[in-house]
């Protein structure tokens, strides 16, 4: 299939970081109070973003290892590659160029005789031209009045980039504007996503690379009924195209397929194979958050992103914030055991960032062959999971700080809220990030039984509210959440989540696993309607859970 990768497991520093691990007996404390240099050398700048390490469970033999490994790997000539627009993702012989996306005007990188640069900005100059059109109001719908709610149909990467970034950016976007998105193929999602709208006034936008995606097209043929129903009732006459064409567009490559839907092909806008759904809010896909924050600032999100990428391109892995994130989740998922991974956003504007870090993690390094085919050597993935905090120290903080599994956390956090709040003369701001850096602190430090005693706790529960510390984190911090920071963010995960990619010897940039569930369901569809010889082709125990649907359905 392809060259095989450098096996991690036969390197000398995988050998040396197993004999470190074997023998490995964490300290913060001691590190802390033995080291006054720690936090320094293991704090560093990446673009905007200030990311303190120290807290995690590394020695300087440790992280000396890791870098070793990064090197025996062969990260660098891996990165080198991916910039370079070389085909890595070798199950589909694509390039892997989301990078590309965010490069400024006037750059230029040429794969297969194409200055992919030079395409991207003429896409993003169409896609802002109509982000002008509806956040000016000339764009109108087919009674002539201005949209007022842009609605984005899509899943996945059409769905989970675009919903979390239009969130994030709240306070930046366009105070005449709603936007809704629409994912799950459960028609209750849209159904509840159009209530209380008004359709004159509703724009659409259809993400869906292919114009095939069965959830995606059987949601847009939802709404295109609910639309027609709604203008046709309010007197509206013109013909069906016409009003389709007014009130829908599509971010696709499939123009046949646009335009038999009724969606005219000059309001499509296109991206490219190259573009993984996991790695496309930059892309088109991130129309809808073109419209909520203005072409400004939707190409100040592109240079956030296109930063870090410099960041990662550039730096060498000992101060490559990006890389030593991904390292360090090596050594936790591969020697210390860790099975998953918290990510706690001290900003509640960031409360769909864990769901879509989810997908760029788990889809990407969810794999158990390497990308010449072999089977892998050693754990790959770990689950991503979290909530915003204070949420989350009211719900699952007390496994992190008491249970028995070791959960490696980020932590992240602004200075400057979005929202500056005061109750009575109290900074509700600086007492929710008292919060964020108190739950670091006790993760890292703990108490004693000693200091239990201490506050007059009796003997029987002193060990109830010991706390023994040692639980890594990561905390990182920024001025605000801008657009150019949720840039960075974003490609500061998508970097972390290749170097592991890279140790591993995995393709991080496929999702065959998606495929075989969406195959099934295709042929258990007929059974689930009724169709008796396709129910008895399944297995009992489909069958059976069938039969009860059916006979429960009213």
């Amino acid at each position: 299939m392809s060259e095989a990768p450098i096996d991690a497991t036969s390197t000398d520093a995988w050998a040396e970081l197993t004999t470190l691990a074997a023998g490995f007996d964490p300290d913060l404390r001691g590190w802390f109070a033995q080291d006054s240099t720690r936090v320094a050398r293991l704090t560093h700048d990446a673009a905007d973003l200030r990311v303190d390490l120290s807290k995690n469970l590394v020695t300087d033999e440790v992280l000396a290892a890791l870098i070793r490994l990064a090197d025996q790997v062969g990260l660098h000539g891996r990165r080198t590659a991916m910039f370079a627009g070389d085909r890595i993702n070798v199950t589909e012989n694509r390039s892997v160029l989301h990078t590309a996306l965010r490069q400024p005007a006037g750059a230029r990188l040429e794969v297969d005789g194409q200055d992919v640069v030079a395409g991207v900005h003429d896409v993003l100059h169409r896609v802002y031209a109509f982000a002008d059109q509806v956040r000016s109001g000339s764009w109108t719908g087919a009674t002539g009045l201005r949209i007022h709610t842009v609605v984005n149909i899509g899943i996945g990467g059409s769905d989970l980039g675009p919903a979390m970034a239009v969130e994030a950016l709240g306070p930046y976007a366009h105070d005449d504007l709603e936007f809704r998105f629409i994912s799950n193929i459960d028609p209750t999602d849209c159904a509840q996503k159009l209530a209380g709208l008004d359709p004159a006034t509703t724009l659409f936008i259809v993400a869906s690379k292919t114009f095939g995606t069965l959830e995606t097209l059987t949601n847009a043929r939802l709404c295109r009924a609910w639309l027609l129903a709604g203008l046709r009732a309010v007197g509206v006459r013109a013909a069906d195209p016409e009003i389709v064409a007014q009130h829908f567009v599509a971010v696709s490559t499939a123009l046949d397929k646009v335009a038999d839907f009724g969606i005219d092909p000059a309001n499509a806008f296109g991206f490219w194979d190259w573009v993984g759904g996991r790695y496309s809010v930059d892309s088109a896909i991130g129309t809808a958050l073109a419209v909520a924050i203005g072409p400004q600032r939707f190409a100040e999100f592109l240079a956030g992103m296109h930063a870090m990428d410099e960041h990662f391109r550039t730096q060498e892995i000992a101060a490559n914030v990006p890389a030593l994130m991904g390292l360090l989740n090596i050594w936790y998922v591969n020697f210390l055991d860790a099975h998953t991974h918290a990510v706690l956003p001290y900003a509640q504007l960031l409360s769909r960032f864990p769901a879509y870090l989810q997908q760029l993690t788990m889809e990407s390094n969810g794999k158990s062959v390497r990308w010449d085919g072999s089977a892998v050597k050693t754990q790959t993935g770990e689950v991503f999971w979290g909530e915003p905090g204070t949420n989350g120290q009211h719900a699952f903080y007390q496994l992190i700080h008491q249970g028995t599994r070791l959960v490696p956390a980020d932590f992240i956090a602004v200075a400057n809220p979005a929202y500056p709040l005061v109750d009575g003369d109290v900074d509700v701001h600086e007492l929710f990030l008292a919060n964020f850096f108190a739950q670091t602190k006790a993760l890292a430090f703990g108490k004693t039984a000693d200091e239990v005693r201490a506050e007059g706790t009796p003997e029987g529960i002193v060990s109830a509210r010991v706390f023994s510390g040692n639980r890594p984190t990561t905390s990182i911090l920024a001025a605000e959440l801008s657009p150019a920071v949720l840039g960075q963010l974003i490609a500061l995960y998508e970097h972390i989540t290749f170097t592991q990619g890279v140790v591993w010897g995995i393709d991080s940039f496929d999702q065959w696993g998606v495929e075989l569930g969406k195959q099934l369901a295709q042929q258990v569809g007929p059974a689930v309607a009724g169709d008796a010889a396709a129910a008895r082709e399944q297995d009992e125990s489909t069958r059976m859970m069938i039969e009860y649907y059916r006979a429960n359905r009213r």
